[in-house]
């Protein structure tokens, strides 16, 4: 018998919040989700090591957004399964006003979400796809928590190979940034190759597991695009283990395999 929290959930059918969550050691995920993983591992074999630098890199980004820029709001699309150090945690231990808001459409992220991270007033889980910005910038309790007079923070992290060319990522992206005010903050990774082999099965494997709920492995010079017109934050856009580590030893990906590239730009 299902409970309360999987309700609804098919989980006969890969989830890619369930599967990022076993990559990271997670255990809210099923059979289907560690079928597929396998099958992952077997083309990209860096794919854990990939999955904990990105969760690494955006706990880094949020710290330094807050401790050094000082913003205090935050806009996280696509926010997946809550994790160790989620964003509103990092940030409220920079100043416990911070308000998030985690976007997704998941049922997996929305049952296991809402109870560990709407853990204050200052948090929102909010049921609503992330290419729907009219929706989610005119939501009601949106607007309560977020004052677009001030900085935000806009974070894309690890999901836009989600979504399929025909929903031009590119400019959803830039539709955000445009709404955003002066001073705010955009980040963006996603996962690239340089391998069209890497690229091609990747993105295979993923579309037919997900029932054709995905996008695309891509280019480096795609994420490029991303950011035209945008002023970066150094270092730049890189693979993500190399944006300001907490280290001199940064898990890097070996030459072709796939990696986590992006970056942060202020607007």
């Amino acid at each position: 018998m299902r409970n309360a929290a999987t309700a609804g959930i098919d989980v006969s059918m890969p989830s890619v919040a369930r599967m990022y969550d076993w990559l990271l050691g997670g255990v809210d995920n099923y059979a289907a989700d560690r079928r597929e993983c396998e099958k992952l591992l077997q083309i990209a074999p860096n794919s854990r090591r990939l999955a904990r630098n990105n969760r690494s890199f955006l706990r880094r980004v949020v710290r330094v957004l807050a401790q050094e820029y000082g913003v205090r709001q935050f806009i996280d699309h696509g926010s997946g399964l809550p994790t160790q150090d989620n964003v509103h945690q990092i940030a409220q231990r920079v100043d416990k006003r911070s308000r998030v808001v985690y976007i997704d459409k998941d049922p997996s992220v929305l049952a296991h979400g809402r109870a560990v991270l709407e853990e204050n007033e200052n948090t929102l889980v909010l049921n609503a796809d992330m290419r729907q910005t009219d929706e989610i910038f005119s939501h009601p309790e949106v607007r309560h928590l977020i004052d677009f007079t001030q900085p935000v923070a806009a974070l894309f992290v690890s999901v836009l190979h989600c979504l399929p060319d025909r929903d031009r990522p590119g400019e959803l992206v830039r539709e955000v940034a445009q709404r955003l005010p002066s001073g705010s903050f955009l980040v963006v990774c996603q996962l690239v190759s340089s391998r069209a082999d890497v690229r091609e099965r990747v993105t295979e494997l993923m579309r037919v597991a997900t029932d054709d709920n995905w996008g695309r492995v891509r280019e480096e010079h795609e994420v490029r695009s991303f950011f035209d017109g945008m002023q970066l934050l150094e270092p730049g856009l890189v693979d993500v283990a190399g944006w300001r580590p907490d280290s001199a030893v940064a898990f890097r990906s070996k030459p072709g395999e796939w990696v986590e590239w992006g970056g942060v730009a202020r607007l």
